[in-house]
């Protein structure tokens, strides 16, 4: 009589003799298809080696250009502002690029007439009626606020009559200023003197679902600032220029750019030099865009 543990052991022996055939048969074909990853793993180390190569080479062609605009750049634009009073509005911007920036504004002669900080709920759509409603209320007397209904563009006009133009002045910003404040759309601070120039500065892309919302507002309260005084530029970091970063929205709207002038690189030394230049050209009446990206179309800065 046969008993189970016969059957157990046949079986056993028939798969293991089924796999040795498999294996025997099959030799030849992993050792082509050993020999083919073999030498895939040798060309990819060497695109690894070539890759890295190539980002070696670019950094170190990064931090020459770096170092030539930090040597360059104060001389670059040494004097070209001479007696002229500079505001700076910033929202969401890089300490270090605005550090940076008001040094080289020193150089060129001009005065820092003052800073506002804008706060994130200026972009949040939640709040936009609001800021509606106390841009009609802070409005000096005899002050028009323009046509257009977006939050962007009637905070623009509310600051940029008090901060240049014909009604500027500390005494007429103070009440706006204060307003703001209290609402928590502005960081507190004192109020600017008047200024002959604006300098947007911002950050990257503005991330969130609403990032593109609250990027058109600055976008739109920049070109708003430009048509209130001697002239505005909007200057942002890399990401700026994206779909959902202030100078991309600024760019894709004509009407914008032939007034504003707009630098997407201001984390690198060119760019910092690049949006003191663009200040020169606005009082020249021009308007460009500069920077890396693919919508700088006038180049990576404007001419000295």
């Amino acid at each position: 009589m046969i008993s189970l543990r016969y059957h157990v052991i046949s079986i056993g022996a028939v798969f293991l003799a089924l796999a040795v055939g498999v294996l025997l048969g099959a030799s030849g074909v992993s050792d082509r298809l050993l020999s083919a990853a073999v030498s895939q793993a040798e060309d990819l180390d060497g695109q690894v080696l070539a890759l890295t190569a190539e980002r070696d080479r670019l950094a170190g062609a990064q931090r020459g250009a770096e170092e030539f605009a930090a040597r360059i750049g104060p001389a670059a634009v040494r004097g070209l502002l001479q007696g002229k009073a500079v505001t700076l509005v910033t929202s969401g911007a890089d300490q270090t690029d605005r550090a940076a920036v008001l040094d080289l504004i020193a150089t060129t002669g001009a005065v820092v007439a003052g800073e506002v900080a804008l706060t994130p709920a200026v972009g949040d759509p939640a709040r936009a009626d609001q800021l509606r409603e106390l841009a009609a209320q802070l409005l000096p007397a005899g002050a028009q606020l323009p046509a257009a209904t977006d939050t962007g563009s009637l905070v623009g006009g509310l600051l940029g009559g008090v901060l240049s133009g014909p009604g500027a002045g500390q005494q007429a910003a103070e009440p706006v200023l204060a307003g703001l404040v209290a609402a928590g759309f502005v960081a507190p601070g004192p109020p600017p003197a008047p200024a002959d120039l604006l300098l947007v500065l911002t950050g990257g892309a503005v991330e969130g679902v609403d990032g593109g919302e609250a990027a058109a507002v600055i976008a739109r309260l920049a070109a708003q600032l430009d048509r209130s005084g001697a002239g505005a530029v909007l200057a942002g970091r890399a990401g700026s220029a994206d779909s959902t970063g202030a100078v991309g929205v600024a760019r894709a709207d004509p009407a914008i750019t032939a007034g504003l002038s707009t630098v997407d690189d201001v984390h690198s030394g060119t760019g910092r030099v690049s949006a003191v230049l663009a200040l020169r050209e606005q009082l020249d009446g021009r308007a460009g865009r500069y920077g890396a990206a693919v919508t700088a179309a006038d180049g990576a800065s404007p001419s000295a």
